[in-house]
């Protein structure tokens, strides 16, 4: 039995606001892979891609796959939008895709709050064009890795975490 849960989707979809809610909710732990991986290089993913490009990245990617895979129980774990092509994350725990349009996630991010540093924390963000296109390239791979799908789009928070508890049968 699988008992940790991986939150995939792409960038902006909310995993990691999710994540926390339903942590806070149900007294449970929760990571973040992007924040695992600038916590041990000491930089931020703008940082990392400037400095040593996506494939490096995505190399830490599949380092923290590989601890979360032999370290890590009992845990939700929202994941960076690339991270699902890490070769071992079926083995990481239950996969659950958050999933709604690009543009509803284009619209979240940008009518946010604090949308500027939303956008900006996003390298991949920066070319709207490509972002839509990578968007399109990774729906579909999303819904092949996920073991279940959450569609997210204008559902509150609340509704997306009972889904959640129901597939992770957490009471």
């Amino acid at each position: 039995m699988k008992d940790n849960i991986l939150l995939i989707g792409f960038m902006g979809v909310g995993k990691g606001s999710i994540a926390r809610a339903f942590a806070k909710e149900y007294g449970i732990y929760n990571i973040d892979t992007d924040d695992l991986i600038e916590s041990k290089e000491n930089k931020t993913i703008i940082k990392l891609f400037e400095k040593f490009g996506e494939s490096y990245f995505r190399e830490k990617e599949q380092e923290t796959a590989n601890w979360l895979e032999n370290s890590v129980k009992k845990t939700l774990i929202s994941c960076g939008g690339g991270f699902y092509k890490v070769n071992n994350i079926n083995k990481i725990g239950k996969i659950i895709l958050l999933d709604a349009s690009f543009e509803w996630i284009y619209n979240r991010l940008k009518n946010a709050k604090n949308a500027e540093a939303k956008l900006a924390k996003r390298p991949l963000f920066k070319d709207l064009k490509r972002a839509k296109e990578l968007y399109k390239e990774r729906k579909k791979a999303y819904k092949e890795v996920a073991d279940f799908i959450i569609k997210v789009e204008d559902k509150k928070d609340k509704e997306i975490i009972k889904e959640l508890a129901k597939i992770a049968k957490v009471k």
